[in-house]
């Protein structure tokens, strides 16, 4: 058979099968394996190590997860997201084709997620702006130099003892404690160093725990990573923990997209597959980013020994291997809202074998860490005015408030402001394109990078769209009204071209269902922040700054976003992008015991407010899925520019 020498020619071996197994052969990777009869294809290509696009999280209602049957027997149900030319030519969707007989199929370049390379963006972040009060440098995981004097008759007390004794005279560590690990090899580490060793000493709640001892004054070898687990992407920093400064950073697309792009999908496919899977993919992420900056930097992985997470309350549970399933039921319940560190080991993170894992304390089930340390990052919990924060990524929190009180809400916005979801979307790294401009010659946008276009991030995206509303190409539905050069077409629908082949990668558009997604996203925003200023009794008007948080926003045009009706229309100079804050925030809680305290009293006075229970709120929804808004007295500035532009 033709694909029995395709398997030779790439020198696999097939091992023999049963008669309720078959082979599955990927073309053009070349990836075969062996699966029960009636395995879907999405489930196979993960077995063969193939990511493939699937924001749905194998419900069939995506269509990203697009194969073509070359060979073989397959079983599906028919479906309206493919056309039947598509489905004559042999296209199947990989989460409805079930294996049914040895199979041989081909995927195409967009529907393969290839593992990505950790990402550029990372660094626009390498010092980000502090905005709560500094706090002392004292970090959570210290090293320190002590000279012991040798034991004799007059002083005999155990060697823990002693360490202990020299440790309580320079550091508030009334409970202090070591393992058995440490405490067999203690005398012979003690004595071979002449008792001039270096103790490693880690906070865990009121504990102190002496994690190691080395030979001789190793206090400046000491490191930590601050990680921002986010749902789309993983952005990584490597501390120096003696000075605190900022050493490396890098950035990678969460691998847990291959089970949806939506925090519930994945909360189902933990149900059905188990926590574990999508536990090992962000620990291998972390571990990917940790290992990249570490060999960059020539420090060795037994000196890191910290790693402190910020996500949300979903990505928290995934990383530790908790339940998850009580998230995404009523009343919402965490299996930990703030779980103690743990060793790092416990989850496969590789670093020093007895360093810890610290995780951002959480607020509510739907609104985590990463909210906790935008928080303490923005230092809106001590403003005497009023503020409103939003942070703009797959899942949108808002949090409204200041040092008398604050209430936060999250609205699931969806992947298309982090560049995924969206057909020629890509996260803003070089060759993204971040912002957009139509004028009368055509269309005129930036990349990062200024290299040549290889797609559209969430920026520009939103720049996009905003512009083709004002430009008459969209009506205030968001339908495409264009006619013309602008227009192509995508599987059938209709796309306004960007960028054409040529001057691009690839032609490079945004499709009807685009826009509606984007539009969806910003209501869910727009409406999340409506429903907290009429709850608590407050308006547009008594704020006195919004700040926009989310790592897509350093390329954020403001007056599109406000054009798109995804902020509220107040005067630019009070709108304030503040960058990754739970990424900040983290490294502050890192690097500062006084941080992480005033981190967990953050988590325990901040008032959840569940959006899905407020009455109003999909009347809000609705409302806010036009451009700007169905109700233009709620954007009078952009009311007005469309006025004089009319």
């Amino acid at each position: 058979m033709r694909n029995n020498q395709k398997r030779r020619e790439k020198g696999v071996l097939s091992p023999s099968l049963s008669s309720s197994q078959a082979r599955v052969l990927f073309l053009p990777e070349g990836k075969e394996v062996v699966v029960p009869l009636g395995t879907t294809l999405l489930s196979a290509a993960r077995e063969a190590g193939l990511a493939l696009q699937s924001l749905c999280g194998g419900e069939g209602i995506c269509g990203r997860c697009r194969l073509r049957v070359q060979e073989g027997q397959v079983e599906t149900s028919p479906t309206l997201l493919l056309s039947p030319e598509e489905v004559k030519a042999g296209y199947v969707l990989a989460c409805q084709a079930r294996v049914m007989g040895e199979v041989v199929v081909e995927v195409p370049r967009e529907t393969l997620v290839e593992r990505p390379t950790p990402d550029l963006d990372a660094r626009e972040f390498l010092a980000p702006e502090a905005h709560a009060p500094p706090f002392r440098l004292d970090p959570l995981v210290q090293k320190m130099y002590l000279s012991l004097p040798p034991p004799s008759l007059e002083d005999n007390i155990g060697d823990q003892e002693r360490v202990f004794r020299e440790i309580q005279k320079r550091w508030d560590a009334p409970v202090l404690q070591a393992g058995l690990k440490v405490l067999r090899a203690l005398p012979e580490t003690l004595r071979k160093a002449k008792f001039q060793v270096t103790a490693t000493l880690a906070r865990r709640g009121g504990t102190v725990e002496l994690l190691q001892v080395e030979e001789g004054d190793r206090t400046k070898e000491a490191y930590g990573v601050a990680v921002d687990v986010g749902t789309s992407t993983v952005v990584a920093h490597l501390l120096h923990l003696p000075s605190g400064r900022t050493l490396d950073a890098e950035a990678k697309y969460n691998s847990q997209r291959v089970f949806g792009a939506e925090v519930t999908r994945r909360i189902l496919a933990a149900e059905r597959e188990g926590t574990e899977k999508l536990q090992a993919l962000v620990v291998e992420d972390i571990n990917d980013l940790i290992s990249l900056m570490v060999e960059r930097q020539g420090v060795k992985l037994s000196d890191v020994v910290a790693v402190l997470c910020a996500g949300n309350t979903a990505m928290t549970h995934f990383l530790l291997g908790l339940p998850s399933s009580t998230l995404r039921k009523n009343p919402y319940v965490a299996a930990a809202l703030r779980p103690p560190p743990v060793r790092a080991a416990e989850v496969g993170i590789h670093i020093n074998p007895r360093g810890l894992l610290y995780t951002m304390p959480g607020i509510g089930g739907w609104v985590g860490g990463d909210i906790t340390a935008g928080i303490l990052a923005s230092g809106i919990h001590r403003s005497a005015q009023l503020i409103l924060f939003v942070d703009i990524g797959t899942n949108g929190e808002i949090v409204l408030g200041c040092r008398d009180w604050l209430v936060a809400a999250s609205a699931s916005a969806g992947p298309a402001f982090e560049g995924t979801g969206v057909a020629c979307g890509m996260r803003a790294s070089r060759g993204a394109i971040h912002k957009v401009r139509l004028t009368p010659a055509g269309v005129s946008y930036e990349t990062v990078g200024n290299v040549p276009a290889k797609g559209l991030c969430g920026s520009g995206l939103i720049d996009a769209v905003a512009e083709m509303f004002r430009a008459g190409h969209i009506d205030r539905a968001g339908r495409l009204q264009s006619r013309g050069e602008f227009v192509t077409e995508y599987h059938g629908e209709p796309a306004f071209l960007l960028v054409p082949e040529g001057l691009a990668e690839r032609d490079i558009f945004i499709t009807q269902r685009d826009i509606e997604n984007i539009l969806c996203a910003k209501a869910a925003i727009y409406a999340g922040i409506s429903v907290l200023l009429r709850e608590t009794g407050v308006s547009m008007e008594d704020v006195s700054r919004v700040y926009i948080a989310g790592a897509f926003g350093s390329h954020l045009d403001l007056q599109s976003a406000v054009t798109l009706g995804l902020i509220p229309d107040v005067p630019l100079e009070r709108i304030k992008f503040l960058g990754n804050t739970s990424l900040t925030g983290a490294k502050m809680a890192l690097l500062s015991q006084a941080a992480m305290e005033e981190a967990q009293k953050i988590a325990e006075r901040v008032t959840y407010y569940d959006l899905a229970s407020c009455p109003y709120y999909y009347q809000e929804f609705l409302a806010a899925k036009f451009l700007p808004h169905t109700d233009l007295s709620r954007f009078p500035r952009i009311a007005q520019l469309l006025k004089s532009e009319g």
